[in-house]
């Protein structure tokens, strides 16, 4: 009978350390039903998107293609630099000082837009990164309460498989010893097999702010994204494969990795919603979409250091 009180303040004891655990863990996660993510007001972004229609852009400025790669010449125009640009070009043909201080003039003009456009990149990018984290957060939280419920559990099925055993050493008839040892042998799998919960727990996120919403849904137009970062997304001469958009190439991988190519599940999944309640693998996916945004935002600035470079050999 020893044996039974050890087990049983053993487990009182764990218990007890889990669930302190877990208040604390309740109390902080009220800071993250309200993001800390998004800017603390919203800038009003007066420009409208750039043309997308890529193809006529490039034939209109067929004269810079010896200076710069397609690309090169939309970003200009989704900068509204190609006018400082053109005029450049003619400058350069003139050797006199008044020329060389102009073209510092005009290349500084543009390095303005440049600059304004990486730091839109540079928000974006940080707001995801950020969000990636109170994602993480939350997901920590979930899995804490499934590993707190399944160690009560298989804490539950081992007390209960040595009590039914001492129980049964200690009654001396064999069919009450073999009923005791029965009923303790049921109880202990039934717990085990409790522990076999492929869900788990969920906790409600909220998140009304959704930038993932906005890439699934492929608007034409997005409130929560920069022009020109929107634009990257989705102009398909920035694509790296198959001339297929950043954004729909992205759209893509989540549907096939995320979601098994199952659209009607990824349409209805609580990730392109306001919030509502993430179970562990809802949070895991979200943070790992958030992650992917993340890295592709990151990419564009290698097209924008190829413009640098370009603008560099025409000013030299």
């Amino acid at each position: 009978m020893k044996k039974v009180i050890y087990f049983l303040a053993f487990f009182s004891v764990l218990t007890s350390c889990v669930s302190k655990k877990n208040q604390a863990i309740r109390q902080n996660i009220l800071t993250l039903k309200d993001s800390y993510c998004k800017a603390p007001f919203k800038y009003n972004y007066t420009n409208k998107l750039p043309s997308y229609n890529s193809d006529s852009i490039i034939a209109a400025n067929n004269d810079l293609k010896n200076n710069f790669s397609d690309q090169s010449i939309l970003i200009l125009n989704a900068l509204d630099n190609l006018d400082e640009v053109h005029e450049i070009m003619q400058l350069k043909k003139d050797n006199s000082l008044e020329s060389q201080v102009k073209v510092l003039q005009l290349k500084t003009k543009i390095n303005s837009k440049i600059t304004i456009a990486l730091t839109e990149l540079d928000a974006v990018a940080a707001e995801f990164d950020c969000e990636g984290e109170r994602v993480a957060q939350i997901g920590n939280y979930v899995d804490n309460l499934n590993d707190s419920r399944n160690n009560k559990l298989i804490l539950l099925s081992i007390v209960t498989g040595a009590a039914a055993s001492v129980a049964g050493g200690i009654v001396k008839d064999n069919g009450w010893s073999n009923a005791i040892d029965i009923g303790g042998g049921v109880l202990g799998a039934g717990f085990g097999l409790a522990t076999l919960n492929p869900k788990g727990k969920k906790v409600e996120f909220i998140h009304q702010r959704n930038l993932l919403r906005d890439i699934w849904n492929e608007k034409l137009e997005s409130p929560n994204f920069p022009p020109f970062v929107w634009y990257m997304y989705t102009e398909r001469k920035f694509s790296s494969k198959d001339g297929v958009p950043i954004a729909q190439s992205i759209k893509k991988r989540w549907l096939h990795f995320q979601f098994d190519n199952n659209l009607k599940a990824a349409n209805e999944s609580v990730i392109f919603s306001d919030g509502g309640y993430y179970r562990s693998n809802d949070l895991h996916n979200r943070a790992a979409m958030l992650n992917q945004m993340q890295s592709a935002t990151r990419t564009i600035n290698q097209n924008i250091n190829y413009l640098l470079l370009d603008l560099d050999k025409l000013i030299l």
